[in-house]
């Protein structure tokens, strides 16, 4: 975490997560855009001014996730905003549901400067696959990443692909198989996580009332013993496969004495999550502006500097903290 003279205004943060688009082509369960009217790509996009201006705007920034609650591909100038991040020495990637990923995209993404590419698969069996990321075929998502892959061989310079799971109990038993699904694919890590909220401190709206089900419904329970045999099938078959692999805990983080000057998560000191209409959250853990808006990102330095996120900060230093971070599992210790 930046050391700053007022631990409650540290420096400009040196990387950021950007929603370059709010729309998507999928209807995937644990994310809000499955439960709220869609979006076009038009007005799902974030301005290419905005985008300019953010990266302008901090001189010190080392990393871009260009990532929010939509599909990446989706957004024609993609390429365009991958270039101006590397141009600056930004290091630069984002998540994909790879149904739109083609080896001509990959190729044109690699030489634009991509440093890193991760591709979401939450089941290694096709219906499992389809239940989660709704509108989605898993062959055909192999298809694309096996043809991503050959894209990159032999480039001297190419961006680290990865495989991403959302482990649940709809889909846990199948990690030791997306492991192998990554092997076979010619993919060399999976990142598995699990659901990112429990959404408790969510508004009553409708959107926020079926995804609080789904997460209640899904969420690993802590100990789970389906869980446990299965990551450590998992750990197994990724170390014969050389398949490197991350795993979340299955419990709570257990609490711990925290110096006076020691945050109970620190993401709002060392990066930020900006909506595609330029909303500031201090995180992208957080979905929906409803729970959490800090301000608009057209001040982005006078919102990382202002009042709403020094409260912020200051309640996750402490023992009260902010509602929307209580049932966080980053902020719990099991993402």
């Amino acid at each position: 975490m930046p050391v700053a003279a007022d631990p409650l205004r540290p420096p400009l943060p040196r990387e950021i997560q950007l929603e370059v688009t709010g729309a998507c082509n999928l209807s995937c369960r644990m994310c809000l855009v499955r439960y709220r009217p869609k979006l076009g790509r038009t007005e799902g996009r974030m301005d290419p001014a905005r985008f300019r201006a953010l990266l302008d705007g901090l001189p010190g920034l080392e990393r871009v996730t260009l990532q929010g609650l939509g599909e990446p591909l989706l957004v024609p100038d993609l390429e365009e905003m991958v270039a101006a991040a590397s141009a600056r020495g930004v290091r630069v990637g984002f998540n994909t549901n790879a149904t739109l990923l083609t080896a001509a995209r990959m190729t044109a993404l690699a030489d634009a400067g991509l440093d890193w590419l991760h591709v979401s698969v939450d089941g290694a069996r096709p219906d499992t696959y389809a239940w989660v990321r709704d509108g989605a075929d898993l062959r055909r998502v192999g298809r694309n990443v096996r043809a991503a892959v050959g894209a990159l061989r032999g480039r001297e310079r190419r961006p680290r692909l990865s495989l991403v799971t959302v482990a649940m109990r709809r889909n846990v038993a199948e990690v030791p198989d997306v492991v192998r699904l990554a092997a076979h694919w010619g993919v060399g890590r999976l990142w598995v996580q699990g659901l990112s909220h429990e959404f408790a401190d969510a508004p009553g709206s409708r959107p926020f009332r079926e995804i609080r089900a789904f997460a209640q419904d899904q969420v690993l329970p802590a100990g789970d013993p389906v869980a446990h045999r299965a990551f450590a099938r998992a750990r197994r078959r990724a170390a014969r496969l050389g398949v490197e692999l991350r795993l979340p805990r299955l419990e709570d983080r257990p609490p711990a004495p925290r110096r006076a000057d020691e945050p109970g998560c620190d993401w709002p000191w060392r990066s930020a999550y900006v909506t595609h209409t330029g909303g500031v959250q201090p995180c992208c853990m957080v979905m929906g502006e409803e729970r959490v808006r800090l301000g608009d990102a057209s001040d982005f330095s006078g919102v990382w500097d202002g009042p709403a996120y020094r409260e912020f900060r200051r309640r996750l230093m402490g023992d009260d903290p902010p509602e929307v971070c209580r049932s966080c599992a980053a902020y719990r210790g099991r993402f």
